[in-house]
């Protein structure tokens, strides 16, 4: 035993005996990653489909005769060719079947916009749509595959002809991959791709089936960086009630209503009560409390709930047995040229068939008028009856367009009697011109083959787009500012001589009903300043002498201060307004001076005049020792500037006398009705 344990370690330490995991560990992710990519979560560029929904729609045409079928039947003959259990393949056919474009759905299929889903699959019904039909099947024109257990066929790729991808959307995550293709509008695609035919250019924007409104401006083309604003759709009834009768692409009505609780509870918003009236369209009643502006209310519904949302687009798709990142433009102009190249495979097959049946009509006509068969009634052999026929059919060979096969002899053979007594001469060259005639026109297509591609696209949009006009509205939006349409849901407080700020500070000093996303400014009387966000609690310095909400761009709000600038300096005053700053930067507002001391500081909001008088510290000599002062005389000027000279002496006590009107320009204001 000991001699066998020490040969098995002798062989553990041999190089030439290890194997090494990391390498295999690498290549089977990699094949895991590529199969995620290719086989589950990418559609093909070729048909626009995954490989599930590609397989549905097979084995949904395969169990077609023009009834309806159980969703469970349809499922159960789709694992023929999609081996990865029941629940993927009806998930992925319901969400075809929601698009109401290719598949016709019977029973309850569940609801885009609440987010119910579907019945079990036993209680459904579905078939292809007569739109399917026209476009997405042709066994002339497929690629046939086996199956993965090699039982049966599958179409590698489905000849579709119409930008299904574009049309449907696809979203799919794989490993280290992700795709989000949006849905694009019905009539829209079959317009631009007729402009690709005709050499203009085209712009391509998506159209949501819940419609809604969207900015546009950094779609990007789908691809990967650029970015889509969508919104609710919010009308005002009036002015205390509010509908939204259109939601976000990507949400429903329960998201959407709980993202309007959740704002609520966080006191961003104030509303009375919320009533969800949705069945086959959308339709959410916000009602409103007492004294809250609509218009302000709908701003604010934008900027603290799922009323609007981004989506950032990620143009994916299979080429080539790659993923490849194109934009939507490129993929209808790639979707444009194989529609044309299948439908000139359709006409060759066409034109193909036409030439053999008339050569076929021919030889039939050839072989009964002249009565050829007549050749055979004397040969014993069937090489000799091959040979009489093909003899008799000599002298008529420059009437026909191609040889004559030994399969064609052979079929001649099979002529019968009844055929040959009843054949009608007129009515065999009634059909052989109509077929000339069918050709010509096949022929004619061939030669015209954009013009037929064309007309093509236009006979789809007249028998197909009835109900399919856009549904999202395009538009522009504004920046919503957050601070400027949130009601006041917190209190401000300061602690000037422990130099504390925020909501919390009950017990100290209130200054006046603030939001959780203003900024507070903060003047010390050291002659600084500093502008920070508001905190539950927060330190910023002793010495504080004022402290408020302030709003960013504020002009109207003008600031009165007299200071001396050091021990010895004399006294300044100046007006100053401040509108921009960075956050959490300490400011001087007294110049460059060392050691100021503020004798006055007051703030007056709209630009308002104000008279103070100044009492100075008596000294020889010096016989004047009040002097009144306007700052409404005063040009307003920057935080920084030093001022003007007030005096040389000392001051003792500076008194407000009087407060006037506005020394600013007057402004337009609209109020809202509430």
């Amino acid at each position: 035993m000991d001699e066998l344990n020490s040969e098995i370690n002798k062989d553990s330490h041999n190089k030439d005996n290890i194997t090494y995991l990391s390498g295999l560990y690498k290549e089977w992710f990699l094949d895991y990653a590529s199969y995620v990519i290719l086989e589950r979560a990418v559609p093909a560029l070729e048909d626009g489909l995954k490989p599930v929904q590609r397989r549905i729609l097979h084995s949904m045409k395969e169990l077609d005769d023009g009834r309806y079928n159980k969703v469970a039947n349809i499922i159960g003959n789709t694992m023929k060719y999609h081996p990865h259990g029941d629940a993927s393949i009806g998930d992925a056919m319901v969400q075809i079947g929601q698009k109401d474009l290719l598949i016709d759905c019977q029973g309850n299929w569940g609801n885009l916009l609440t987010g119910d889903g579907a019945a079990a699959p036993r209680y459904i019904e579905a078939r292809v749509t007569k739109f399917a039909n026209h476009i997405l099947y042709n066994p002339k024109t497929t690629n046939w595959l086996s199956s993965y257990d090699g039982r049966n066929k599958e179409p590698q790729y489905l000849p579709v002809k119409f930008p299904i991808l574009l049309n449907h959307g696809a979203e799919g995550i794989a490993v280290g991959l992700a795709c989000k293709i949006l849905p694009h509008n019905f009539i829209e695609l079959i317009d631009a791709s007729i402009n690709v035919l005709k050499g203009k250019k085209i712009e391509l924007l998506p159209d949501f089936p819940n419609g809604g409104l969207a900015d546009f401006t950094q779609y990007n083309d789908g691809l990967r960086g650029g970015k889509v604003r969508v919104r609710a759709s919010i009308q005002k009834i009036n002015n205390k009630t509010l509908i939204i009768n259109q939601i976000p692409f990507g949400t429903t009505t329960d998201s959407l209503i709980d993202s309007i609780v959740r704002a609520t509870e966080k006191n961003k918003i104030k509303i009375k009560k919320i009533e969800d009236n949705t069945s086959a369209v959308a339709e959410i009643i916000i009602h409103l409390p007492s004294g809250v502006s609509p218009d302000k209310m709908i701003d604010a519904l934008y900027a603290f709930t799922n009323c609007e949302m981004s989506i950032s687009p990620n143009s994916c798709v299979i080429e080539g047995n790659k993923p490849v990142f194109i934009g939507v433009s490129e993929i209808l102009k790639k979707s444009v040229d194989r529609t044309v190249d299948l439908l000139k495979l359709e006409l060759e097959i066409k034109l193909q068939e036409l030439e053999n049946q008339w050569h076929w009509l021919s030889l039939e006509r050839i072989f009964i008028e002249n009565k050829i068969y007549r050749d055979i009634e004397e040969e014993e052999t069937w090489e000799g009856v091959l040979s009489a026929i093909k003899n008799g059919l000599k002298p008529f060979l420059k009437n026909l367009k191609k040889k004559i096969s030994e399969d064609d002899i052979i079929k001649l053979t099979e002529i019968k009697i009844k055929r040959i007594s009843k054949f009608d001469s007129s009515k065999a060259v009634d059909n052989l011109l109509k077929i000339e005639d069918l050709i010509k026109d096949v022929q004619s297509n061939l030669s015209n083959l954009i013009e037929y591609s064309i007309s093509y696209y236009k006979d789809v949009k007249e028998k197909y787009s009835q109900g399919k006009e856009r549904k999202t509205e395009i538009r522009v939006f504004d920046n919503i500012t957050a601070r400027k349409v949130i009601v006041s849901n917190k209190k401000l407080y300061v602690n000037k001589e422990e130099g504390f700020i925020g909501w919390s500070l009950r017990k100290d000093e209130f200054i006046e009903d603030c939001s959780d996303l203003d900024d507070i400014i903060i003047f010390f009387g050291n002659g600084k300043m500093i502008i920070t966000r508001i905190a539950d609690k927060k330190f910023v310095g002793k010495g504080i002498i004022h402290a408020a909400v302030w709003k960013k761009g504020d002009n109207r709000t003008i600031y009165h201060l007299i200071y001396q600038a050091g021990k010895l300096a004399p006294s300044y005053m100046k007006r100053f307004a401040v509108s921009s700053i960075t956050r959490d930067r300490e400011y001087d507002i007294v110049g460059n001076a060392k050691e100021p001391k503020i004798h006055y500081f007051s703030v007056n909001p709209n630009g308002r005049r104000e008279t103070v008088l100044i009492k100075l510290r008596a000294r020889p000599k010096l016989k004047k020792l009040k002097i009144n002062l306007d700052f409404g005389n005063l040009i307003i000027k920057g935080r920084a500037s030093k001022g003007n000279l007030v005096t040389k002496n000392f001051i003792s006590k500076v008194e407000q006398r009087d407060v006037g009107g506005s020394t600013l320009a007057a402004r337009q204001i609209w109020w809202d009705e509430v």
